[in-house]
């Protein structure tokens, strides 16, 4: 069944949690559609809660109008603002601290910040040379020029079971933390290749598990920092194949056909 639906017009903004929502084959409707350059052309990002963490105090919503769909940001202390305009864009580099703009278009060869944790097990196999708690330039592998601001697949789900799991385990297990499109009950966790009808219409296809970073042990409206949730996740390294091992949440999928989804619809494994 779909538990929770999301979605996070602005990169590393707050989301909004949604009744439907059709979901393409590029995701779902209004997700990550705008994301904040810096003045260096690098893609502001909380996975570097040093410099950006103050981006995950940023509101993003999809408002509906006759002629359309705006994306409203909302910075503390500020009165709403539609993504876009010069006066967004001056609010949340006041935010920031740093010049940035809001853009909708993918720059070539996206990259952002990445601050890899501090927790043993965070770093994948794949980045062996990084050190915890060192920084560094990474590209963006699911952004394309045209495409959306998402980090790889186009819908990023997580089910109920794999968040209970870390309720056991002594984390809070807030769903903001993880940042899914869709929180799905299902029978198992879903593995590469698995293929999950979602409502009447919608098929996902299983690509990888999620290689988890800093951000849900980041501070967040009402969240106090929670290293435990890293720890939790640490513990379960799993291998992404071609890669190699990660300390993973969730699962990135593959829409190979389209359609609307609410809350309350059946999701299973498909044959």
């Amino acid at each position: 069944m779909v538990e929770w639906i999301w979605r996070y017009p602005v990169k590393s903004a707050q989301g909004e949690s949604v009744p439907c929502v059709f979901v393409g084959v590029d995701g779902p409707d209004g997700d990550r559609l705008w994301a904040c350059v810096s003045a260096d052309g690098i893609v502001v990002s909380a996975k570097s809660p040093r410099r950006w963490g103050r981006m995950l105090y940023v509101a993003a919503s999809v408002a509906t109008t006759a002629d359309g769909g705006d994306v409203v940001i909302r910075v503390p202390g500020r009165e709403p603002l539609v993504a876009g305009t010069a006066a967004a864009d001056e609010a949340l580099s006041a935010w920031l601290g740093e010049r940035v703009r809001l853009t909708r278009e993918v720059p070539p060869q996206p990259r952002l910040h990445r601050l890899w944790p501090q927790e043993p097990g965070m770093i994948p196999e794949w980045a062996g040379g990084a050190g915890m708690g060192e920084e560094e330039v990474t590209e963006i592998a699911g952004a394309v020029a045209g495409g959306r601001f998402v980090d790889f697949g186009a819908v990023h789900l997580v089910t109920t079971s794999a968040l209970d799991a870390l309720r056991r385990a002594g984390a809070p297990a807030e769903v903001r933390r993880l940042r899914p499109n869709l929180v799905l009950s299902l029978d198992r966790e879903p593995a590469p290749g698995d293929h999950i009808r979602v409502g009447p219409d919608v098929t996902l296809r299983i690509l990888v598990p999620t290689p988890r970073c800093a951000i849900p042990a980041a501070a967040q409206p009402g969240l106090e920092p929670a290293p435990e949730v890293l720890r939790a996740i640490a513990r379960h390294r799993v291998e992404i194949p071609g890669l190699g091992r990660a300390a993973c949440f969730g699962t990135y999928a593959q829409v190979l056909s389209p359609g609307t989804v609410a809350v309350g619809d059946q999701a299973a494994f498909a044959a």
